[in-house]
């Protein structure tokens, strides 16, 4: 009941209404929950875009296609709440700037809702932080030199923890500049996913 009444509030959250008024797309909060206690798999992403904030299911989208693909994962099992939470820095599309790049996660979110929503996630086995903001509140002095030193750097936080850059369009030159994530650390990576998963299944 716990989490309920959690997922509840957060959903009725409306603490960023000024501010996502005052962006382009002038937008109202809608909070995308994703997340039920039991879950063994955490994906901690930034923020949801707009077509996520659409149709209020997290990375139903380009990027939630690469993400799947890296994990090596089928639709029906990221989406398998009883075994992945989906928990993002900001639970709402922070709007895009007036040159129409996306706003970075208001902080406010994470310092208000995140430390319960962990707490309400006991039996976390993986968790996988994508892009910095997500990096640095879960790694803090591990994240210091940013997103590709963090990612570069993966085997010492695996198994229980995998940095990743976000699966945006945007990166595809950063994974041609750095060949060694697909080659070495998406295997790893799928190897551990599929074992929790498993695991959680199993259980």
């Amino acid at each position: 009941m716990g989490a309920e009444v959690l997922s509840a509030e957060i959903r009725a959250c409306r603490i960023c209404a000024v501010r996502f008024a005052a962006t382009a797309t002038a937008h109202d909060p809608h909070p995308v929950v994703w997340f039920r206690p039991g879950a063994r798999l955490l994906v901690a992403g930034q923020a949801p875009g707009l077509r996520v904030h659409e149709l209020q299911q997290p990375f139903r989208d380009a990027s939630g296609a690469r993400l799947r693909d890296w994990m090596g994962v089928s639709e029906a099992e990221f989406y398998d709440l009883s075994r992945v939470a989906v928990v993002p820095m900001a639970f709402c599309f922070p709007g895009y700037d007036a040159k129409g790049s996306d706003l970075p996660p208001p902080t406010i979110c994470a310092a208000t809702w995140r430390a319960r929503v962990m707490a309400a996630l006991p039996d976390l086995r993986l968790v996988l932080a994508v892009g910095g903001a997500a990096q640095r509140w879960h790694l803090g002095p591990g994240a210091a030199g940013g997103v590709t030193a963090t990612v570069a750097n993966w085997r010492s936080f695996s198994p229980g923890f995998y940095p990743l850059p976000h699966p945006s369009w945007r990166n595809t030159g950063w994974l041609r500049r750095n060949p060694w994530f697909e080659t070495e650390l998406v295997p790893e990576l799928r190897r551990t996913v599929r074992d929790v998963l498993d695991a959680a299944g199993a259980g």
